[in-house]
């Protein structure tokens, strides 16, 4: 998670060099960001990442040599916990149900960006994905998700590889997950629980030490993904 207190350290990666150079323009006229580099192509992204460590990398879905869900594994690498010390990873896209966008959340993406994203918004979401807070638009990226797990076999369903795991989890830790995966918000969830926001804050922070997950936008994948929540089984 980046300090506060110092610059955002940022990274894009697109293979057009005008959506390359116009992000890191932008970008550059906060105050609070630093652009350390740009690559054009995913494994270039993946050199510059690891040579200058950035906090936040923006990245293209499809580039040349290395695409952009692989480049997201291998920055994300295995097991990557909250306090993993990689890059937070913002997809690029055109569409918003892009099929490859949810190949990289579960990749280790912590959410995503439409290309054509107003300036405000291309500024908060950095500093939102920054904190540690991620999950852009959670009706969208819930939307997203259900959508795509509507599409495919759930692996292992209920019972699957993060059953032991969920395990783990308290009732109302449980509970807390399930809210996270229906895309509502910290406020949102005190609110259904009738707790204080700093409550759920430690649920999510629990939730999230005990499954080995980056943010909020792999508990929601995980939820999709275990079976925990199901596909449309709720409006929004």
């Amino acid at each position: 998670m980046n300090d506060a207190s110092l610059p955002v350290r940022i990274v894009v990666a697109d293979d057009h060099e005008v959506v390359r150079a116009g992000f890191a323009a932008l970008l550059d006229t906060q105050p609070d960001f630093t652009v350390l580099g740009t690559a054009r192509d995913g494994a270039e992204a993946v050199r510059v990442c690891r040579e200058l460590t950035p906090d936040v990398v923006l990245m293209d879905v499809r580039m040349p040599v290395l695409d952009g869900i692989e480049a997201t594994r291998q920055l994300a690498g295995s097991g990557s916990g909250p306090d993993s010390g990689s890059p937070r990873v913002l997809i690029l896209t055109t569409f918003d149900l892009d099929e490859y966008v949810y190949d990289a959340l579960c990749a280790g993406a912590s959410g995503f960006l439409l290309k054509d994203v107003t300036a405000e918004r291309l500024f908060d979401a950095v500093r939102v994905v920054a904190a540690g807070e991620a999950l852009l638009a959670p009706s969208v990226t819930r939307r997203l998700i259900s959508e795509f797990a509507r599409q495919r076999p759930v692996p292992g369903g209920p019972g699957g590889p993060s059953a032991p795991a969920l395990a783990a989890l308290t009732p109302r830790e449980t509970q807390v997950l399930r809210l996270v995966a229906e895309g509502l918000s910290n406020p949102e969830i005190a609110t259904r629980l009738v707790v204080t926001e700093e409550t759920v804050k430690t649920h999510v922070s629990r939730v999230l030490s005990k499954l080995g997950l980056r943010d909020r936008t792999q508990a929601v994948v995980t939820a999709y993904e275990s079976g925990l929540v199901v596909p449309g089984s709720r409006e929004g």
